[in-house]
């Protein structure tokens, strides 16, 4: 969806970046089982952290070997779909196709063109996706529509615009996981969706000021030369480092599986140095953090 929740691959073992690997590719093979070859296309990293903290503490990952789109010539190490992959593939095509949906309301007719193309490729598999997760579709719906709504209105809180996004991830919570794990999901991730809106809005900054569109930021913090002030970059990063620190927190709770440690990773390490990558606006990462699948 968006690309911020991403490992710190240099302080990764070998073994564990192999299978951080594997899972991502596995998401990406279940997509196209699952919804087709377009869907392919759609994959997130945060949907791959999803799948990790699906994942059930006993479960260990089937990882084979094979070519695909991405790799004709050399064969790459995914895991077999599970239960945990299957609904991440699912939330994957509902969330773009609303993220979509999104653009192409905030965008003019002809900016808006490719937004609309990619949703109409993309709406024979929302619609499979719609009805094997009807309640996080209908979810979905319900409070995309409430934050636009709020967006194309006077209101300007960007604690209120971070809550109605936030409550799109809480509602991702499978049926079925005991009181033990599903509270501490919950808590997780409203604090997930709050820190992805508010860093996304930090990195599309500039470029909505410069084309005048909503930036719940802008409102608390107005624009200097297009980028955020200095004083609001530093409230910004207590706000998102108060937001990880939560969900870190909530993260302790959850019962051990075999993805702990690179989930740990990705939260302790790699969405902290995205903040200042962001904040800095040396957004896209650098190559330590960036993916190689060498």
């Amino acid at each position: 969806m968006f690309g911020y929740i991403r490992p710190m691959q240099g302080e990764l073992k070998v073994r564990e970046l192999e299978r951080f690997k594997a899972c991502y590719c596995g998401l990406c093979h279940t997509l196209r089982r699952n919804y087709g070859l377009p869907a392919r296309f759609i994959l997130r990293y945060e949907l791959v952290l999803l799948s990790m903290l699906f994942w059930e503490p006993d479960e260990l990952p089937d990882i084979r070997r094979g070519r695909c789109i991405a790799s004709p010539f050399r064969r790459r190490c995914y895991c077999m779909r599970t239960r945990a992959l299957e609904i991440c593939a699912g939330y994957t095509v509902i969330l773009t196709y609303w993220k979509l949906r999104d653009s192409i309301t905030d965008e003019s007719f002809i900016k808006g063109i490719p937004y609309r193309l990619a949703a109409l490729t993309l709406r024979r598999a929302y619609k499979k996706a719609a009805m094997d997760y009807p309640a996080f579709s209908s979810k979905m719906k319900e409070e995309m529509t409430n934050l636009a709504e709020y967006e194309h209105s006077s209101g300007h809180s960007l604690d209120q615009a971070a809550d109605k996004f936030s409550k799109i991830l809480e509602a991702a919570v499978p049926d079925g996981f005991p009181d033990s794990k599903r509270r501490p999901l919950l808590e997780l991730l409203y604090h997930l969706g709050r820190w992805i809106y508010i860093i996304d809005a930090c990195d599309d900054y500039s470029c909505d000021a410069r084309a005048g569109l909503f930036n719940p930021i802008a409102g608390r913090f107005p624009p200097d030369a297009d980028k955020i002030p200095a004083s609001g970059a530093e409230r910004l990063k207590i706000t998102l480092t108060h937001s990880n620190n939560l969900l870190c927190s909530a993260f302790e709770l959850l019962p051990e599986n075999t993805w702990t440690e690179i989930v740990r990773n990705i939260i302790y390490l790699g969405m902290p140095y995205i903040c200042e990558q962001v904040l800095k606006g040396d957004w896209p990462p650098k190559a330590k953090l960036k993916m190689k699948w060498t």
